[in-house]
């Protein structure tokens, strides 16, 4: 046994003394503050005590607290290649319960004691893929990973030796297609710039003297959809013959868990909540290793066991296992609403879903409107009708999310750019009030019973709230005009739209002023009108709207108080998912423990649609994307999966040759009626559908995409909601939809599932094909294999079943859910190939079970 005490200093200008003993990677520690501390041998005495009592206790007890200050899960953190910025606060809400925090000798930091912020850079060349930072609070150790930078530095040239520029810019995927953010230097000729990007591919295009052009160095590109080409760049860090670590849950057995390994990890972490597992927990070998759950997770409703780890060429994927009081979860029966990761969500447009109550119709008298931009008579009274009449239930969905129910204007508004049309703001994202429910949807009364209603139903109702602007005839603009950004720019143009060149400032419209975050009371109101929904109406999550446009201090403080005065008294959790249009990386800057849960993956959507609609499109490119995702966002991430919104034209109307993606799509909505013009458009969106019901994520079905409503875009893409009259296609799609979301909440290898991309070949010649794609998700045993053919002809496709699945399964059988013929066989490397054939457009899911 070793007796170790260590006397250090902070930065912050705290002096504590910390005393542990450690033994087996156990330690036991306290701090105490100089002025407190009388006689050390008697601390040092009473410490001895408790850690030998301790070893007389349940070896299987870890000696870690059931209830804490720090609510919820804490992400682990990505670090940046020079710095990066930690705040304690996102991980503790009140930041007087951090004792003090520990990190490894290769990290050098500053400490601002005033917000709480720890400013970290390696001091070392070479840093650990995965480290640790210890938070000390009440004496207990809690973690939170530090990931090591993947990017990797790329520079990329440009030479036009015909002709001379001014200024060389480069916009793409990594900036947000900003050309102002990335500027070449220029040295005779030759221009560079430098920039460090995490491993993947990403599209770009060259812009010299304000043209834009595919990168004349580089021969790769792709079709960027509105006839051109963008340049193409993809890179790996992974060197040599070591791969990353892939690591597959096995199986459980009472308190034990299983878990096996491809490519040896050098290292693994394996959490309980938010505490690092000691070495008597873990038995490993070379590939293998057997957790032990720790007694106090049988006390606990609901608690989580997470494993990461590690080895030269990076990361592997990480395992995320639900427990109920200390056991595996194994049975989808026993998740309840309150589990995120089980959520399937419906979004819906008040106004535009069902007319339940006739009396608070007020459409806008304005001769100048058009009926599809006014208020068509949705309400919160249809809303609970269709709760009632078991249209959710039905469908299976079990989270709602409804468009703003704040009060918006009576009157209409031009709109800024051409060809300024009048709107109403039937949508709700135009606030004269943060916290009035708008009459025209119905009472607060009537709200609060939509609330009750859902939660009696076993649904969650996640609301739209808007932050970022307000309107005009809000009392904020008119009691508080120095509250707002400036709409004129310095070179006199307005500051309308400027998405990223103004990204935290820029106003939506000119009857639209964007809050100024920066100014500590805007923040204290929005987020306190925020609080209000939640108390007042018990709603279980937000959506918010425009949230790169939001400074992080405003989501960092509303987080806190939510952690502070919502999750931990009411041990109520709640749902935060944002709306952000850019790269992974700046998506997921908002995506950690202090600020948001989830944003919706629109890149993910985007390679997913041009996938499907592209005949030339190879699934390659979706399948690096959804990699990219799990790297970026991790492998068991609550990111949305969207099937589309209120904000593009529907999928269907592109699937079907309605609407093409060169075209302008409001446009399009406004100039004649779209509807589906080939029924081909019906099963490509069933694809789509299953895409967003399989893979990691929350599933997110925009309100018709379940029956194939049409629809150009805003407002084309918004019409009212149709129950009645459906067709033979829309009763189909209908059907299938109903089938993938029974499967996706009953199947946990679809919930909590390791994801494994498959090989697979078309026809018995061996030729890899860009129209098919196949992946596995598994989860003890159980597994869920997804096959997709996007082609217009029939193909017979031969996918090799995992070698660590079928070593599990000897007697694997699987089961198709959607009647496809297939039979198993053995590939000449006496691995288990699964022949099947699929229709044109269309997919399997197999699932198993064992004898």
């Amino acid at each position: 046994m070793l007796l170790r005490a260590k006397l250090f200093y902070m930065k912050s200008g705290l002096r504590n003394l910390i005393i542990g003993i450690t033994e087996n990677n156990f330690t036991l520690s306290l701090q105490f503050n100089f002025s407190s501390m009388k006689n050390i041998k008697l601390i040092i005495t009473a410490l001895l005590i408790l850690f030998l009592s301790s070893c007389f206790n349940n070896e299987h007890n870890s000696g870690y607290p059931l209830k804490t200050p720090a609510p919820g899960l804490f992400s682990p953190i990505s670090l940046q290649p020079d710095s990066s910025e930690i705040y304690l606060c996102d991980y503790f809400p009140d930041i007087s319960s951090i004792d003090s925090f520990q990190l490894a000798s290769y990290f050098n930091y500053l400490f601002n004691k005033k917000e709480m912020k720890l400013t970290v850079w390696p001091v070392k060349k070479e840093i650990p893929t995965l480290s640790e930072m210890k938070i000390f609070s009440g004496g207990t150790p809690y973690t939170v990973l530090l990931k090591k930078s993947g990017k990797i530095k790329r520079t990329f040239v440009f030479i036009d030796k015909n002709r001379k520029y001014s200024k060389v810019q480069i916009a793409g995927e990594f900036n947000n297609w900003n050309p102002s953010a990335f500027s070449f230097a220029s040295e005779k000729g030759k221009w560079e710039k430098d920039m460090f990007l995490a491993p993947g591919c990403y599209q770009y295009q060259i812009v010299a003297d304000g043209k834009w052009m595919p990168d004349p160095a580089n021969p790769d590109s792709a079709d960027n959809n509105i006839g051109g080409y963008n340049s193409v760049l993809c890179f790996s860090n992974e060197t040599g013959n070591v791969k990353k670590p892939e690591l597959f849950t096995v199986r459980q057995y009472h308190e034990k868990i299983f878990i096996s390994a491809e490519h040896m990890p050098d290292s693994i972490f394996v959490l309980w909540q938010n505490f690092r597992l000691m070495k008597n927990f873990i038995k490993k070998d070379t590939s293998s290793a057997i957790i032990t759950i720790p007694s106090e997770a049988e006390k606990l409703e609901r608690s989580y066991i997470r494993v990461y780890s590690y080895n030269e060429a990076g990361c592997s994927n990480d395992l995320f296992i639900p427990l109920k009081y200390g056991k595996v979860i194994i049975d989808a029966a026993d998740l309840k609403r309150t589990d995120l990761q089980s959520q399937v969500m419906y979004f819906l447009l008040v106004d535009r879903f069902y007319d339940g109550d006739n009396s608070n119709d007020h459409p806008v008298k304005d001769p100048e409107v058009s009926p599809k931009a006014n208020y068509m008579g949705g309400d919160f009274e249809g809303i609970i009708n269709k709760i009632e009449d078991g249209y959710f239930s039905e469908l299976g969905v079990n989270s709602l999310w409804i468009s703003p129910v704040n009060l918006n204007p009576d009157k209409v508004f031009r709109e800024y750019p051409k060809p300024h049309r009048k709107f109403s703001g039937y949508h709700g994202y135009w606030p004269i009030s943060s916290t009035k429910v708008d009459y025209r949807f119905g009472t607060a009364l009537e709200f609060y019973n939509l609330v009750r209603t859902a939660h009696r139903y076993g649904m969650n109702v996640i609301l739209d709230y808007v932050a970022n602007h307000v309107h005009q005839d809000h009392p904020l603009y008119h009691q508080h005009p120095g509250w707002v950004t400036k709409l004129n720019l310095p070179d006199g143009r307005k500051n309308i739209r400027l998405w990223d060149e103004y990204r935290l400032t820029t106003w939506f419209d000119t009857f639209l002023p964007t809050l100024d975050f920066s100014k500590p009371e805007v923040v204290e109101c929005m987020t306190d009108s925020a609080l209000y929904w939640i108390k007042t109406f018990n709603i279980d999550g937000f959506r918010h709207d425009a949230t790169k446009h939001i400074p992080e201090n405003y989501w960092r403080r509303l987080t806190q108080k939510i952690k502070s005065e919502i999750n931990i008294p009411f041990n109520k959790s709640f749902y935060q998912i944002g709306e952000t249009y850019g790269s992974r990386e700046l998506i997921g800057s908002y995506v950690n423990s202090g600020e948001l849960d989830a944003q919706f993956d629109f890149n993910l959507f985007f390679d997913m649609r041009n996938t499907l609609l592209n005949k030339n499109e190879s699934f390659a490119k979706l399948s690096r994307s959804i990699i990219s995702s799990l790297e970026y966002y991790g492998y068991h991430n609550l990111m949305g999966n969207i099937t589309g919104n209120h904000d593009m034209a529907r999928f269907i109307s592109y699937a079907s040759g309605a609407l093409s993606q060169r075209e302008d799509e409001k446009e399009a909505g406004w100039k004649r009626n779209i509807e589906v013009k080939d029924k081909t458009g019906y099963k490509k969106t069933s694809l789509l559908t299953l895409l967003v019901m399989t893979l990691p994520g929350v599933p997110v079905l925009y309100y018709g995409d379940e029956i194939g409503m049409p629809g150009a875009g805003d407002p084309d893409n918004r019409r009212m909601m149709k129950f009645n009259k459906l067709t033979k296609e829309e009763n189909e799609l209908k059907e299938i939809v109903k089938k993938l979301i029974k499967l996706r909440r009953s199947c946990l290898p679809l919930i909590f599932g390791d994801y494994i991309q498959l090989k697979t070949i078309s026809s018995k010649y061996g030729i890899q094909d860009k129209d098919i794609l196949a992946f596995a998700r598994c989860y003890f045993g159980k597994t869920a294999i997804v096959i997709i053919n996007k082609s217009d002809s029939r193909k017979e496709i031969f996918t090799e079943i995992p070698k660590h699945i079928s070593d599990q399964n000897n007697d694997i059988r699987l089961t198709a859910n959607f009647g496809s013929n297939f039979k198993i066989t053995y590939a000449t490397t006496k691995a288990k190939v699964i022949d099947i054939t699929l229709k044109s457009n269309s997919f399997e899911i197999l699932t198993n079970y064992t004898k």
